[in-house]
């Protein structure tokens, strides 16, 4: 291999690298936005005191997962221009814009509110501060539809033409709405929210399990237990509906994801077995072994018993993609779909009979711990669905029009690996970092001591008697 293309492979992981450390954060800050809105809102409801302890708590969570984030997501902007110079310069009329009004329309509108979210305890009334919370919610969730529709854009280029190396969009409709962003973004949204509630079960098992703050953190699990008996099931069937999608407009990837090679068996009739596991041979033209099953890839793809499924060797050998990452990271996504689903279930069941009420959920030790344990799956399922998504779409930067090696910067061998080295460097500081204060947060616990804020429209409004005894006492008009 010359130096120029160990350069471009170098860089190509190096960008794979950037995009894999920053999706450990986003996601879980969707999520918990959403979660910390429905525990004000509970806590505004019921006037419990135990939701205002539990929304301050997972606050200090949140702002240390959106600090990562917003560090990690503005790194990977820069790369763009770094590493993919040529293919920022093609996309810009559309890819530049639609990052633009992330910006505008979410980053920006998030910025405003979850100082309001932070620092208005006491300083605003409890529904205006219910309104910046809900305002976060709704604007980190914004957020990851430009995002997901920026990426969506790249899977089925809808809208554009690329004339003399320059995308230039000739419908903004067709190009925003494209086929692919109505399978991506709710598949991302609710794998938000389910990576939320394993987070929040799992940090309540811990507690549990020390037996601190048990009365506190018994009613997080049991809430989050009875959300995923139906966000997990909504996860698989989501999951399903993007499948389709890719069926559609991208049968190479698809083919790689479940590493068929022939349409058709030799007898002419259709090839339909899913295989299990296996592993390609020396020609990439099949599988030297595997493990399958036959009819299941049909019924997956087609939803029918024995329908033909468009296999790699119809293509091109160079437009097919790498067959055993996707091929192995699709199998690990769904294989932890169903251990969150079985998770789910199992919660769902103790919740039903009690048994995750203050008197028996102690004794649930086994679930305690499964709990405590799975809160690794939803990063591991992200993570393999983005490279499944990423690693597939080759040899495309932008499926069908412009191949990676076309979008990728030219630079020199050390150029490539002083930014690898930085990169690398920087992502794991942010990594540790988070690690190390969510961990502190957990250890320090919440606070239960500090006295409520009072609301600032009793506070405005009412008036003192001889027998206020604190400046704290608070009587409405």
């Amino acid at each position: 291999m010359s130096p120029d293309d160990l350069a471009l492979h170098i860089a190509r992981f190096d960008f794979a690298w950037i995009t894999t450390m920053h999706i450990l954060y986003p996601p879980i800050t969707i999520g918990l936005a959403m979660l910390l809105f429905f525990a004000e809102w509970r806590w505004l409801r019921t006037d419990d005191e135990k939701w205002y302890r539990l929304c301050r708590f997972f606050e200090r969570l949140f702002v240390v997962n959106f600090g990562a984030g917003v560090a990690t997501g503005v790194t990977m902007e820069m790369a763009f221009g770094i590493l993919y110079g040529p293919f920022s310069q093609a996309a810009g009329p559309l890819f530049g814009q639609v990052l633009g009004y992330e910006t505008i329309t979410a980053f920006m509108y998030e910025a405003g509110f979850i100082g309001l979210m932070i620092f208005g305890w006491g300083k605003i009334s409890r529904r205006m501060h219910l309104f910046a919370t809900f305002n976060v919610a709704l604007s980190s969730s914004l957020s990851a539809w430009w995002i997901l529709d920026a990426n969506s854009w790249m899977q089925s280029p809808d809208g554009v033409e690329y004339i003399n190396g320059v995308f230039h969009v000739v419908s903004w409709k067709d190009a925003l709405l494209n086929p692919d962003v109505f399978g991506a973004f709710p598949h991302m949204l609710v794998a938000c929210l389910e990576i939320a509630l394993v987070f929040v079960a799992a940090v309540s098992a811990w507690f549990l399990l020390k037996n601190r703050h048990a009365e506190l953190f018994q009613k997080p699990l049991k809430y989050a237990m009875i959300a995923l008996v139906v966000v997990a099931p909504l996860q698989v069937y989501l999951g399903d509906s993007i499948g389709l999608i890719t069926a559609k407009q991208q049968p190479a990837a698809l083919a790689a994801m479940e590493g068929h090679y022939d349409t058709y068996n030799a007898d002419g009739t259709p090839n339909t077995d899913w295989k299990v596991v296996g592993w390609p041979n020396a020609a990439n033209d099949g599988f030297a072994w595997s493990i399958s099953i036959p009819h299941v890839l049909s019924l997956l793809e087609t939803h029918t018993w024995s329908s033909p499924v468009t296999g790699l060797n119809d293509f091109p050998m160079d437009e097919r993609p790498p067959v055993v990452i996707p091929f192995y990271s699709f199998r690990v996504m769904v294989a932890i779909g169903g251990a969150l689903l079985l998770l789910a279930f199992w919660g769902g069941f103790l919740a039903l009979r009690g048994r995750l009420s203050m008197a028996y959920i102690r004794e649930q030790k086994w679930f305690l711990r499964a709990t405590l344990a799975a809160v690794v799956l939803p990063y591991l399922a992200i993570w393999t669905g983005w490279w499944t998504r990423e690693v597939s779409r080759q040899p495309w930067i932008v499926y069908g029009m412009m191949r990676v090696e076309e979008g990728v910067s030219q630079m020199s061998l050390q150029i490539a690996l002083f930014w690898l080295a930085g990169f690398v460097v920087f992502e794991l500081a942010v990594l540790f970092g988070t690690v190390y204060f969510l961990a502190k947060v957990c250890r320090i616990g919440p606070d239960i001591e500090s006295p409520i804020p009072p609301d600032t429209r009793q506070r405005l409004g009412h008036i003192e008697s001889d027998d206020d005894t604190s400046p704290e006492y608070i009587r409405p008009v």
